[in-house]
């Protein structure tokens, strides 16, 4: 285990003094980590410590592999003083995005370098925990192979779909525990032997796109992902807005119709019965089969079963009517419950990510035109609508945001 991330047990040995100097690097790394490199003096006024003290605990960082110079920051007179920044490879995240028919694993350095790129392996998640030895097995080979110092593993982030409690560690919709003694994340702290946190994939999603996409310096930032469901991520005064079980964001199960279809929820009418991935693909089944004119008339009655949005955005690039046609219901639908959200946040910005999103102006301009049709003028002019540019990377890059949001926190908890 890194010199960083030190277990309860570790802590209880050490004296008071030992205790406030290991917070004080704590807090110095999680700066570098999300600011940057500073100098000694930005260091001694974020923390309100002496130069003394704060050049110690650089040192004490540097000598433990941690941090290196940077070369020289802005001078106002004299000496350019030296950088300080996290050195690379010195700590690192295991990230895991679940999807409902495979998952996706990358290793991160803590300057967020993918070490062994983004690859895809068969583990689909399923309502019981039979995926937690397949994640294990799969992650252990990956970690194997990248010929990282696994001590230097400091986490791991799953974002998953379906109801997740992050601060409980249970996802209500999958992966369910038998024993409600332990929960899902302490099934897999278990397993990795390393702190596990499991998010969301749109909370995941609105992360990411904080720390490294567009909401990136925003601070009312609401993120759509768009895929075999729909999922929101919500960010408010720069921050990710949970709610009290951690189910805040659940637009893809709002009423939208009257006595509509009936919902995997449950329920009948919900938003992603008319404007999901979900709801594409049964369309365009629909149209094939009442022998609509269409280019997605060329898959077999086989392929017809197993449709999925991206055939239907393929059709429509090519210039196919029916799809571009069944697009624009989904964004039409998609654009009312928009409005809805614009008018409850009143946000700077919405970014529409995932699967959808990549239809481009065969989803965004038919959702800006329901926008235009449901919502007040004062507050949609004040709403920017853009599409991410972290594309598939974003449930990759939200774990690893998960894992640097909640490990440092966990350590000064500790203190």
């Amino acid at each position: 285990m890194s010199t960083l991330i030190l277990e309860d047990s570790y802590l209880d040995t050490l004296n008071n003094i030992e205790r406030k100097k290991h917070t004080q690097k704590i807090k110095i790394v999680k700066q570098l980590y999300i600011k940057g490199p500073k100098t000694n003096s930005d260091l001694c006024s974020d923390f309100n410590i002496s130069s003394p003290t704060s050049m110690g605990l650089l040192s004490e960082l540097m000598t433990e592999g941690l941090v290196e110079k940077k070369g020289r920051g802005k001078s106002e007179g004299g000496r350019k003083p030296d950088l300080y920044g996290l050195r690379a490879n010195s700590l690192f995240v295991l990230s895991i995005a679940m999807g409902r028919f495979k998952t996706r694993m990358a290793i991160f350095d803590n300057n967020n370098n993918n070490i062994t790129g983004v690859q895809t392996f068969p583990v689909c998640i399923a309502e019981g925990v039979t995926a937690a030895d397949q994640l294990q097995e799969y992650a252990e080979s990956l970690i194997s192979n990248s010929g990282i110092d696994p001590d230097k593993l400091m986490g791991v982030g799953v974002s998953m779909p379906g109801l997740v409690a992050s601060k409980e560690g249970n996802n209500y919709t999958y992966m369910h525990t038998a024993a409600e003694a332990e929960s899902l994340q302490q099934l897999l702290t278990r397993k990795f032997n390393k702190p596990v946190y499991i998010q969301n994939d749109s909370k995941s999603a609105a992360l990411a796109e904080y720390r490294f996409g567009l909401a990136k310096g925003r601070s009312d930032v609401l993120v759509l992902s768009l895929d075999w469901g729909v999922g929101l991520g919500v960010i408010m005064d720069g921050k990710l807005r949970s709610g009290t079980k951690g189910f805040a964001g659940e637009i893809g199960h709002i009423p939208l119709e009257n006595n509509g279809a009936l919902c995997y929820c449950g329920k009948r009418g919900c938003l992603e019965t008319v404007a999901s991935g979900i709801a594409l693909a049964n369309m365009a089944k629909e149209g094939i089969k009442s022998g609509q004119h269409s280019l997605l008339n060329e898959l077999s009655d086989q392929k017809i079963d197993s449709i999925e949005p991206k055939l239907v955005i393929d059709a429509a690039n090519r210039g196919d009517q029916y799809a571009i046609n069944i697009l624009s219901k989904i964004g039409m639908n998609l654009g009312k419950g928009i409005s809805i959200l614009i008018q409850i946040f009143n946000p700077e910005l919405i970014i529409l990510g995932g699967r959808i999103a990549e239809a481009k102006q065969y989803i965004t301009t038919p959702i800006q035109q329901s926008i235009n049709t449901y919502c007040m003028a004062q507050l949609r002019e004040k709403t920017e609508i853009a599409l991410s540019n972290l594309g598939q990377n974003a449930g990759i890059l939200g774990s690893v945001a998960v894992v640097m949001e909640n490990i440092f926190e966990d350590q000064l908890d500790l203190d």
